[in-house]
């Protein structure tokens, strides 16, 4: 009776071993399966960043090392609506060989011509495709005007609104943030913040305060240019608290929740967890490259609105010195 019991517990010991064994291997399979080389081997190509190219652009391309362009938009669509403005855009080059990333701000009321509308700001053109042609065609829109100004490749987009990237913060248990100049709320998300004055330094937000922060321009000297630089040091505090060491085991369990904030994306949960694989111990200040598009003001006729209306100007030398130097 023994003997048998004794055997019994020995199959039942084989058996979890074996299953072990068995999840490791999983484990290690799909952990060399997500190294960036090992993952970021073929990426999707949105927009051919070409000028009036005609032709469709092939849905993926081979890469022999893992470099690609992402585009960020944060869009102001609201509660209950399904299109928005593109309120603001961030373009990254993304070098995970060299844990380098160089990064664009691109003004939201940049001039740009829409094919069959004629010319816009960048932040309308989103909204009148998805008005027009529905969500996907909305972004894709918003992704190739991108492309075409830049004259860049993109591969990969991610969309969040201002109540997503408020659970984004909340999703990594808030974040300091670096206010580089005092910041006065004259059109806060929150009646309760009105007027509120942020004094420049650095603080520990939460995901409301953070969105309240980075969306404000009126009371900035720089206006659109000076919330850009809130939206950097904000990406920076998110990226700094979801990439340090001690949160990293956690990736998978965020990477998991990322409906609840991201509108829009044409990554796999795959992609995501593999560059943030590769982005662990981010350093902002040696990872980091930022800068802005120059550009100038300029009163124009809009052809989408059919009136007149503030744009910005940008001198396509500018964005090709730009680009020729930290896009390459």
């Amino acid at each position: 009776m023994k003997k048998k019991k004794s055997k019994k517990w020995k199959i039942i010991g084989l058996s979890i071993l074996g299953v072990l064994i068995l999840g490791a291997a999983a484990f290690a399979y799909e952990y060399h399966e997500l190294q960036p080389k090992n993952h970021f081997t073929t990426v999707p190509v949105v927009s051919t960043g070409k000028t009036n190219d005609k032709e469709a652009p092939v849905e993926t391309e081979e890469i022999k090392e893992p470099v690609f362009n992402l585009l960020l938009i944060g869009s102001d669509e609201r509660k209950d609506s399904n299109i928005g403005h593109s309120d603001s855009m961030v373009l990254v080059h993304v070098d995970l060989n060299k844990h380098k990333y160089n990064a664009i701000s691109i003004p939201r009321d940049t001039r740009v011509h829409l094919d069959g509308y004629g010319y816009t700001k960048l932040t309308s053109v989103q909204y009148i495709m998805q008005a027009k042609k529905g969500a996907t065609k909305g972004i894709e829109a918003a992704v190739n005007a991108v492309g075409e100004l830049t004259g860049v490749p993109i591969n990969y987009y991610v969309e969040t609104n201002y109540r997503g990237f408020q659970a984004m913060v909340d999703a990594v248990g808030g974040i300091d943030m670096e206010v580089p100049f005092d910041v006065k709320l004259t059109h806060p998300w929150y009646p309760e913040n009105k007027d509120k004055v942020v004094n420049a330094g650095t603080h520990a937000f939460d995901g409301k305060m953070v969105t309240e922060v980075v969306h404000e321009r009126y009371s900035l000297k720089n206006g659109e240019y000076g919330r850009q630089q809130l939206q950097e040091e904000a990406l920076k505090g998110i990226a700094k608290k979801a990439l340090d060491p001690s949160n990293i085991t956690k990736l998978p369990s965020l990477v998991k929740s990322i409906p609840d904030f991201v509108v829009a994306t044409n990554m796999s949960t795959s992609d995501m967890l593999s560059l943030g694989m590769a982005a662990k111990d981010f350093d902002p200040n040696t990872q980091l490259t930022y800068q802005q598009i120059p550009g100038h003001g300029e009163t124009l006729y809009d052809d989408i609105l059919k009136a007149k209306n503030s744009q910005i100007v940008i001198d396509q030398a500018q964005i090709d010195d730009i680009i020729s130097k930290n896009f390459q």
